[in-house]
């Protein structure tokens, strides 16, 4: 469990995703392995069409058409070697020079499953190749990894900007201690300035939860900025990531309070959808 595996495609976001990818790496001195996972479901493998023709067909029909499969499949793999490529050189701007290059032919999601033991974090963009014509909706990846895959995933934007201070979306549930505590362990927010912010009422118990995670963090070195806002939880939390310049959210996968709804309801969504920083998403 110690790599940065950075999913490439071919969709606007791959550029960023390396970015940030290569930023996370070198601030955990994690090694950085570039993915690119050619799914089935788009570029199909060769495939028996004997009974995909009606009567009448000449054989000649068959082998053209297996051979056009199988010449579609090849270039798709081509494609994605040039991404590969592309992505290297793209990182070398960020001093990383051996960076890994993996491609894989099958589901996305199996695929990313299979790889968890050897995966720190997993960077991925906000919307795949297929989802660029989509606007402002997310990628329909993007659920169903963070569900299955148990490590953390930064949700990457279409333009990169280093981070230089976070957000802790904290609601006192033992979820998001747990990514308190995360975030004060880990070298990668080693140095920058952390707003934990709660959303609801102004009361002595959360006053006294986001205590504990003021005092968790400075414990560790940190600058903590805390507040309660209120409000609806993407609402509250976009504006204050507006007000303070936040240039990266993080979350809990799932919590207790209404950031429960959060991947399993509609609030994950607008969140990643609305904001315009990269979201961590801590299991």
């Amino acid at each position: 469990m110690t790599k940065v595996f950075a999913c490439i495609d071919g969709s606007t976001a791959a550029p960023a995703v390396c970015d940030y990818a290569a930023w996370s790496a070198k601030r955990m001195a994690a090694p950085l392995v570039l993915l690119h996972v050619l799914s089935d479901e788009t570029h199909p493998t060769g495939q028996n069409l004997s009974g995909n023709i009606g009567f009448g067909s000449r054989e000649s029909l068959l082998n053209e058409l297996a051979a056009l499969d199988e010449r579609r499949n090849k270039l798709a793999l081509e494609q994605g070697r040039h991404m590969l490529e592309d992505a290297h050189e793209h990182v070398a701007g960020h001093g990383i020079t051996d960076a890994e290059q993996r491609q894989r032919h099958g589901d996305f999601l199996d695929t990313l499953i299979g790889l968890q033991d050897e995966t720190r974090l997993l960077v991925m963009g906000k919307r795949g190749e297929e989802g660029d014509s989509l606007g402002r909706q997310i990628g329909g990846h993007i659920e169903s990894v963070v569900r299955s895959v148990h490590r953390p995933v930064l949700i990457a934007t279409a333009q990169y900007v280093e981070p230089k201070r976070i957000l802790i979306a904290f609601d006192g549930s033992p979820t998001t201690r747990t990514c308190v505590e995360m975030v004060a362990r880990s070298p990668l927010f080693s140095g920058l300035p952390c707003h934990v912010v709660m959303i609801g009422a102004d009361d002595a118990e959360h006053q006294t939860q986001l205590k504990w995670a003021q005092e968790t963090l400075q414990s560790a070195g940190f600058e903590v900025h805390t507040a309660i806002e209120a409000g609806s939880v993407e609402e509250a939390l976009c504006s204050y990531r507006e007000a303070h310049d936040i240039d990266l959210i993080v979350m809990g996968a799932y919590g207790h309070s209404r950031i429960r709804q959060f991947l399993v309801g509609s609030t994950t969504t607008n969140v990643v959808r609305d904001a315009t920083v990269p979201v961590l998403l801590l299991r």
